[in-house]
């Protein structure tokens, strides 16, 4: 179950996805608040921190994302290394799958949550 939700495939969707709505929020956002920037400037701040903003926000999604493939990565050795029959114990083959599998389906979920705030806000009249 694990290995089809995070198929190169899939992830390679989510990411397009993601890039996709980034941009589109890009375009949308700026337009509106360009003619109000002189009077929202001590508020919005310098253009220049509003790309560090953007970058800073990109660089804590994808440490989370691979944090996420970390702990499926960890999973996995510990998997075929009690298939090998190393000294491995079973209990922690199944923490680590759970923990990894908990990684992801909270990851996903906090995915959904944006994505559904992404679009309330779209879809405000303005």
């Amino acid at each position: 179950m694990i290995e089809r939700a995070t198929s190169v495939a899939n992830i390679q969707s989510m990411l397009h996805t993601m890039r996709a709505m980034q941009a589109q929020a890009g375009g949308e956002i700026q337009s509106p608040v360009a003619p109000l920037s002189s009077g929202l400037q001590g508020l919005q701040g310098p253009q220049g921190t509003q790309g560090t903003g953007k970058a800073a926000f990109t660089d804590l999604v994808k440490g989370a994302i691979s944090q996420v493939n970390d702990a499926q990565m960890a999973s996995r050795k510990l998997q075929t290394a009690y298939e090998r029959g190393e000294n491995v114990p079973l209990t922690d083959v199944v923490l680590g799958m759970q923990k990894s599998s908990l990684a992801f389906e909270a990851t996903l979920q906090i995915r959904n949550k944006v994505l559904k705030a992404y679009e309330e806000i779209l879809n405000m009249p303005v």
